[in-house]
């Protein structure tokens, strides 16, 4: 790559690059990757798109194609990812936001109001606790073990200005008998004899921590389910995502057991009463 480009050359020579690297999807990735270098947004790019690169901006849009075509994904490379309209402070010691987690917001938004106290076990980046502390202007509470992913969750809350306390905790130990009316969570699923087939940006970029849940991929429920039933007053709600109907046995004896489906078919929802 020559620093002597255009915008518009520089663009055209990224999808080029990653097109050749078999990145997917090969536009928008470059786009992002040069919005980023140029700390501009995307309409900058075609406006401006006569206008020489800058050799500073060569340089870190150089570095970030290098960086993507190694496996590292675009959100780690520019720190960035939209969650239910809102922007998201990302790192390496947080798990990417998906979109199919808002499918959580919106069931969450669409229960009767007000919900009580809220909390979001293993709360990561904060995409949950802090959207929600936003869209029902109320406190959450955002609880994870990692102290990276409090500092970053922390950034995102401010951010927002979201009510949101933290706690650092293996899970729900740190709080109180009977306090919650609502828990949440995104809980690792995935088996840890599934981590050869994962893509690598998965494997080899986020945390582990977030990602994996023992031989069978159901630990992290096994637990909410045992200690939900202490911090849950008699009849709350608990809302987890899952990766299959596999975490449903473990629930079997709560009420209201309800199992939601994405667009494609597939359970991505479990939301029960507790007994």
């Amino acid at each position: 790559m020559s620093p002597d480009l255009t915008i518009g050359q520089a663009l055209r020579q990224g999808i080029k690059i990653l097109t050749e690297a078999r990145i997917e999807p090969p536009r928008l990735t470059a786009e992002l990757l040069l919005m980023h270098a140029l700390q501009k947004e995307r309409v900058f790019l075609f406006s401006h798109s006569n206008d020489t690169l800058s050799e500073l901006a060569w340089i870190h849009y150089g570095r970030y194609l290098h960086e993507r075509i190694a496996g590292k994904p675009v959100q780690y490379i520019t720190g960035r990812q939209e969650f239910f309209t809102r922007d998201f402070k990302v790192a390496p010691g947080v798990l990417i936001p998906r979109p199919e987690t808002e499918h959580l917001i919106e069931l969450i938004l669409a229960l009767p109001q007000p919900l009580g106290s809220i909390a979001d076990a293993g709360a990561g980046s904060g995409a949950i606790c802090v959207t929600l502390a936003a869209e029902l202007r109320r406190p959450v509470i955002a609880i994870d073990l990692s102290a990276q992913a409090l500092a970053i969750a922390r950034q995102n809350a401010a951010s927002h200005k979201a009510p949101v306390h933290f706690l650092q905790s293996h899970w729900l130990s740190a709080l109180r008998p009977a306090s919650l009316d609502l828990l949440v969570s995104n809980p690792p699923y995935i088996a840890l004899t599934s981590q050869p087939i994962l893509q690598r940006e998965v494997r080899d970029h986020e945390p582990a921590l977030a990602l994996f849940a023992g031989p069978d991929g159901l630990d992290a429920y096994r637990i909410l389910a045992s200690q939900a039933r202490d911090v849950l007053k008699p009849g709350a709600r608990i809302v987890l995502e899952i990766g299959s109907l596999a975490a449903r046995d473990l629930f079997a004896d709560w009420l209201s057991l309800e199992i939601r489906n994405d667009l494609a078919g597939r359970p991505c929802l479990l939301t029960a009463l507790r007994p």
